[in-house]
């Protein structure tokens, strides 16, 4: 049984959440509170499994809510967040805080459009349950470009889903790079797994950077711009028609998909709705697929945390062509999905810890 606590100072969306959750036999609401001060009282005496937490609150609102639980308390939290920039912006710092991953829900606080989240919230629960929180921490975008040797490449066999093996510390390639492109597929627990790759990498990053992580419009402007001010390469949400450039990494916009097109000596990202009847906008497997079918054994994919599948066709497209692909560890997944498929399927050329991945990335680009 997922013992679960609810803070949000709305009683509706208090009420709301809970019948959203007793639906499912395996979650148990044992409190509920209206801000981060009863949340805080209620902790040590409930022991939650997971909390699910709203981001603006009286008294004491999420984020500080976020960080005392994480520095008395750890537990699971879940963030649940309104979908607008100045509620993304709040969601990802509370997210640096320790928050696993977030829901976006409706606008309106008295919306009844929230029970169309019902299977992401109770997935999400479910998923975030399983795992210990961690608190995010990355080496400024100041540091020196070699530092990136510093870090080390966890690998497993590639056929199945074995235990990563450490590997010495990676020495900085040399030469030019034989990969061209890095597409990056992410779902749940996503942005500070991204953001702890992106912040590792040097600023002289030899080759653009295509991001497909499952996020609502109004937030991957926000991230994108969070993780420019943090890291050394550059970071922008993706426009269509836009020539790539060495050193960037673009994040597809919210409700639609990026491809990669190729022109006279130039690549070009292509912001598209097509197809739409994809399960996921942005899809990781759209992505994959693109950059497979343009770039062959010039592509390196990535599959980071994340729930489902997506990415699986696409990075099998990729791979057929003869590109590569990296998987992250279970054990630094928040959820071990994404990944996992391609593991199984045999379509990892290496599994990571999220703290080696960078380094693995900066590696395969130049074998």
């Amino acid at each position: 049984m997922i013992n679960v606590l609810i803070v949000d100072d709305s009683a509706f969306m208090r009420k709301a959440i809970e019948l959203i959750l007793i639906k499912d036999p395996e979650i148990k609401v044992v409190g509920r509170a209206g801000d981060g001060l009863e949340a805080l009282e209620l902790i040590p005496r409930l022991n939650p499994d997971v909390i699910t937490m709203d981001v603006e609150m009286p008294r004491m609102d999420g984020i500080t809510a976020v960080e005392q639980i994480m520095a008395k308390h750890p537990k699971p939290v879940l963030m649940i967040s309104s979908v607008t920039t100045s509620g993304a912006e709040t969601t990802l710092r509370a997210m640096d805080a320790g928050a696993m991953d977030f829901i976006a829900k409706p606008a309106s606080r008295v919306s009844l459009d929230i029970v169309r989240l019902e299977d992401e919230i109770r997935e999400k629960v479910k998923a975030v349950a399983k795992r210990r929180p961690q608190r995010l921490t990355f080496t400024p975008a100041a540091r020196p470009a070699a530092s990136i040797s510093s870090l080390t490449r966890p690998v497993a066999a590639p056929a199945a889903p074995a235990s990563t093996v450490p590997m010495p510390p990676l020495a900085r390639p040399t030469g030019r790079p034989v990969r061209d492109l890095v597409s990056i597929g992410v779902s749940t627990g996503g942005p500070p797994a991204v953001q702890k790759v992106l912040s590792a990498l040097p600023a002289d990053f030899p080759v653009p950077i295509l991001i497909a992580q499952h996020m609502p419009a109004a937030f991957t402007g926000p991230f994108a711009r969070r993780l420019d001010s943090v890291c050394a390469i550059s970071v922008k949400e993706a426009e269509s028609g836009e020539k790539l450039r060495n050193g960037c990494a673009y994040i597809a916009p919210g409700g639609r998909h990026i491809k990669l097109a190729m022109g006279l000596g130039s690549m070009t990202v292509v912001v598209t709705e097509e197809p739409k009847d994809a399960l996921y906008k942005p899809s990781a497997n759209v992505l994959h697929e693109s950059v497979g079918l343009a770039l062959g054994r010039k592509a390196l994919g990535v599959q980071l945390t994340g729930m489902g599948s997506d990415g699986l066709e696409g990075i099998r497209v990729l791979k057929q062509k003869g590109g590569k692909a990296l998987a992250q560890n279970d054990a630094t997944c928040v959820v071990y999905g994404m990944p996992k498929a391609i593991v199984d399927a045999g379509l990892a050329d290496e599994i990571v810890a999220i703290d080696g991945m960078a380094a693995a990335i900066m590696n395969m680009l130049y074998r």
